[in-house]
């Protein structure tokens, strides 16, 4: 790892390898505001008038991959990541820890490690609880990708009729949730939702992602999130464990962990395990996704 300057930011994190840069914040954050393909390009949005910025009481977006609290609520949900972020080298992987939250009382880790050749990534999130009682939340990590991508989620396992009598799909919508826009693609065994330049009417869903895994296509390349479900914990949010949404200018590809009551001192965490694939063809069916997506879970 070194230090480098990110857009105005003096004191940001790089680790990289032969395939894939990441940077990571340490002015403010954490946040992983980069990652790609080492001399490419960025497959998170980056909003570039807040890049830069430091202290003060409103909550910035900034971009890239961030860790929350589920469910989102006020105002524990935005209280502004804009301090100052403390960062720990150990063995195999940094630690990038934000103060205190003074409102909550809940302290926020990213641990990193990326793989010494591939273009893989670890991320173990964390939040302490630092009340005197204790507190339910559920570890959220959000990843704001570039506009003009699709992100591919796996329904649960399919079956039959006749063998299958029960449900196993959890779709959780929200108020302004539409079915019927144009930008998703509903399938049998996957939804898609396209990221639309220019279309602000926001789209959300939840889902129990079974198989673990997310992808986001852009152009040639595939992001691919690989994450834990856990059928005997409750998950936030009616019971999700995978989120998406979209507006103009990004899609987000959410990963939760299930609720947990903390008591004083303890600590919940959550690991998305991230890769990055290139050379990808067109994506347009199931089919394709079969062929093309599944085999870069392995």
């Amino acid at each position: 790892m070194q230090k480098v300057n990110y857009k105005g930011w003096k004191n940001c994190i790089e680790i990289k390898n032969d395939l894939v840069t990441m940077v990571v914040t340490a002015d403010v954050g954490p946040r992983v505001i980069f990652f790609g393909f080492t001399e490419g390009e960025n497959i998170f949005q980056n909003y570039e008038d807040m890049m830069g910025l430091t202290g003060g009481d409103e909550w910035r977006i900034y971009g890239g991959h961030r860790l929350w609290a589920a469910p989102e609520i006020q105002p524990r949900t935005y209280f502004p990541d804009n301090r100052p972020v403390k960062v720990e080298e150990r063995k195999g992987l940094i630690r990038f820890t934000a103060p205190i939250e003074e409102a909550n009382r809940i302290e926020k880790q990213i641990d990193i490690s990326l793989d010494p050749v591939l273009a893989n990534a670890k991320l173990v999130h964390r939040i302490i609880n630092h009340n005197p009682w204790g507190i339910e939340l559920a570890p959220w990590g959000l990843s704001v990708m570039r506009p003009g991508g699709q992100v591919i989620v796996p329904f649960a396992p399919r079956g039959t009729h006749s063998t299958n009598l029960l449900p196993n799909i959890n779709l959780v919508g929200w108020t302004y949730t539409n079915m019927s826009d144009p930008r998703w693609t509903w399938g049998r065994k996957y939804y898609r939702l396209q990221s639309q330049p220019g279309n602000a009417i926001p789209q959300k869903i939840g889902s129990n992602v079974v198989d673990g895994w997310a992808a986001y296509l852009y152009a040639d390349w595939a992001f691919i999130k690989r994450f834990d479900f856990q059928p005997d914990f409750v998950y936030p949010d009616l019971g999700v464990n995978f989120e998406t949404f979209t507006n103009d200018d990004m899609l987000e590809v959410e990963t939760l962990g299930p609720l947990h009551w903390l008591q004083p001192g303890e600590a919940v965490e959550h690991t998305e395990h991230w890769s990055l694939h290139s050379n990808l063809p067109l994506i347009e069916t199931e089919e394709d996704i079969d062929q093309h997506i599944l085999p870069r879970l392995k």
